[in-house]
Formats: C-alpha cells, structure tokens, sequence
C-alpha cells in the first residue's frame, strides 16, 4: 500500500538525507517495542526514521492530545480522542486527504474487529488502528481446571468457589477500568446510548453497577487498586489469582519468557460488548512531512508487516490478518485464537470531544461508589447528567 505520492517518493536512495519524524506512543512494551524496534529497518528502507518518546498509560487515556500535537509528528492515541479532530484547535491531519482511498479500503477490509472504524469521524480518517485490543477473560491453566464462565452469574459460582482457596477472582477497577467494565456490561445487554443522547438504560445500569459490587466481594483485595498491566504483572509472577473475567487484553503476558508464568486470554462471560481498546496512529496537523508521516502509517499497519515484524517485536496488531496467522498465534501462545471473537464483537465508546474528561470523571465517580456501597442509583443519575454536559462540550 502507498499513499498517494508513493513509498517510492520516500525511499533513502541515491544518498538522500534521513528525513527524522517524532513520535509518542504509551508507556508499556506493547505500545514501545514493536515501534523502537522497527525504526532501524524502516530507516535503512525509506529514509524516513521515527524517534519515539512515551507517556503513561493514564496519560494515553485521559490526557487531551491537542498538546501533543504541537510537539510530536506522530501521535499513537485512543480511539475516544478523535473528538478533538472537529474543534477549533484542529491537532490531527485528515489522513485520508493524503492517503489513496483504496489503501484505506483495505485497511478498513483488514480490521481487527472496529479498530479501523472507531478512528473515522465526520466523514474523515484521523488515525489508523495499528494496535488492536478489547476487554478479555484472562486466566492462569495452572491454578484450575475450570471452563471459561459462559454467563455472570457462573462468574460469580466461580467467584465464590476461588474464595475456598489461595487464588482468588481478580478485576482491575483502577478508574478507567471500573467505568470501561461497567460500560462492557451495559453493552452486551444493548442499554448504551439508548434512547439518543442517554449514556445508559437505567435498569441496565442498575444491574452492571450490581455486577461489579459483587464482583468487589470475591475479588483478590488489591483489585480496586489495579489497572490491567498492574494486575497482569502481579498475576504472571504470584500464584494467588487464578482468573479475571474482563480486563483489557495484553498479548506480552501469554508468550513464553515474558514473565515467569503465562497467562491465558479468551472470552468475556457475554456475547458481545466488550469495549473496544487498541490504538491508532495519527499525524499532527502541524508535521512538517506529512506525507512522510502517512506512508509510515501505512507500512506499520500493513498486513505483512503487522503479521510479522510487528508480533515479533511484542505488539499487538490492529489488523485481523495478524489474528488470523497461525505463526502469530504460535509466538503469543494462543492468544489470537482464544480472543479473535472477542474483538469483532467489541463495543466503541463514544468519541465526541467532551467524552475523555467525562471518562476520567465517571471512572472515578464508579470506582468511589463501589469502594464506599453507596447508592448506585444516585451514582447512576449523577453519571447521566455529566454526560449530558459532556454532548454539549465544545473543547476538551
């Protein structure tokens, strides 16, 4: 795939300068390595060479990306950012202004269940899903022999069951995963955004609210202190949690040699709805090279490079060809097999610009409501009205 002035136009041939492009990605070696790891490669090829700095993974959720944008050509950020495209402050190119449309064809022909979709927004492009991901079951095949719970009420038998012993349930409910899991629930029972403009059902919300505060009973006590990399550490060096039914998805933990203990992914305990992760690469509308920029974009995302160097390198593909290898699932131990029907089944948040304060907003509002059994009901209306205020945002 090219864009539309070619790969050819940036190839470091006949002596031509290496054209340096910055760019900023999260802080974890799925969202580092397969991007630090290439850059020599891309380099030797097509004269163009990334330099990659890192934020957090906090910052890669909730922190506005327009700041980025004035620093770094190339932004790695979350689907829910993409809001901030329409405003005045405009940070992102429209990559589809640069890029031929069947290039975009095919990557979107190509997707990791909606990784490519959830970065189109007004009729534009503003990032290509080169990391794909969702909320997974996670387990460890060497603390039980138990099936995948099929249902939340069996999540719960096995909650209970985990209790008698030394591994237990475990659930990240750092704030962003108590609101994305409680946003899982509602969708696989279809009560998101019904009726238009209402964040939840009520009766929906009620219900997922009581899920996660049982959930809180049977759970190994450090959950609530957890997000999904703090969990996964903990699990694949300790023997004291043996399953968790919906954290976001991390394929470094199910290949050999990451950690001392492997961890197995597979499905949520409902059909559908489980919220999509992943991220996309974008291109500051202030990136002095942007068809440069773009043709890196494509290569990184391509089929052959997201089935190969890609996954060899530690990531984790926005493009379903590389869930589809056999050799990709081989090196990640199952991964992609166990999850591929997860992510094309997954849920795309909301992705109007006010949404990514309103998340941090409503993580914390969930989580402190859990932590003190307070009224979900009162938590509930509380959430409703801060999302109405959040459609109505005109700036992050």
């Amino acid at each position: 795939m090219i864009a539309r002035v070619g790969l050819a136009a940036v190839c470091g041939a006949g002596g031509q300068d290496v054209i340096t492009l910055r760019g900023i990605t999260w802080d974890h070696p799925r969202g580092r390595q397969p991007l630090e790891e290439t850059a020599d490669f891309y380099a030797d090829r097509f004269g163009v060479r990334v330099e990659w700095s890192a934020r957090s993974l906090k910052d890669f959720g909730d922190a506005p990306i327009d700041a980025l944008a004035e620093r770094y050509d190339i932004i790695i950020l979350d689907h829910p950012h993409v809001g901030i495209a329409l405003t005045g402050r405009r940070p992102l190119l429209p990559l589809d202004t640069y890029i031929d449309p069947a290039d975009l064809q095919t990557l979107a022909g190509q997707s990791a269940g909606p990784s490519h979709e959830s970065y189109m927004l007004a009729g534009h492009q503003w990032a290509l899903g080169n990391d794909g991901a969702m909320q997974a079951g996670s387990r460890r095949t060497d603390l039980g022999s138990f099936d995948w719970p099929g249902d939340w009420e069996s999540v719960m038998a096995l909650g209970t069951e985990l209790t008698k012993g030394v591994s237990r349930l475990a659930i990240p409910l750092a704030p962003t995963d108590a609101v994305c899991s409680f946003i899982s629930l509602c969708a696989g029972r279809d009560g998101m955004n019904e009726p238009a403009r209402c964040f939840v059902k009520h009766d929906v919300g009620l219900w997922a609210l009581g899920v996660l505060q049982r959930l809180l009973e049977v759970c190994h006590p450090q959950s609530p202190h957890w997000n999904p990399i703090a969990m996964y550490e903990h699990m694949s060096t300790h023997d004291d949690v043996a399953y968790c039914p919906l954290a976001f998805c991390y394929t470094n933990y199910s290949r050999t040699g990451f950690r001392p203990r492997q961890i197995a992914f597979g499905p949520v305990p409902q059909p559908r709805g489980s919220v999509l992760g992943g991220a996309g690469l974008g291109v500051s509308a202030r990136c002095r090279h942007p068809r440069e920029a773009c043709n890196y974009g494509l290569w990184l995302c391509s089929a052959a490079v997201q089935r190969g160097l890609y996954v060899r390198h530690g990531g984790q593909p926005g493009n379903i060809e590389a869930w589809r290898d056999d050799a990709a699932d081989e090196v990640t131990g199952g991964f992609f097999s166990g999850t591929r029907q997860v992510i094309e089944n997954a849920f795309v948040r909301p992705r109007h610009v006010g949404w990514p304060a309103f998340q941090e907003w409503a993580g914390n509002t969930i989580r402190s409501t859990l932590l003190s059994r307070s009224d979900h009901a009162a938590c509930l209306r509380a959430v409703e009205s801060r999302y109405q205020q959040s459609l109505d945002a005109v700036e992050p």
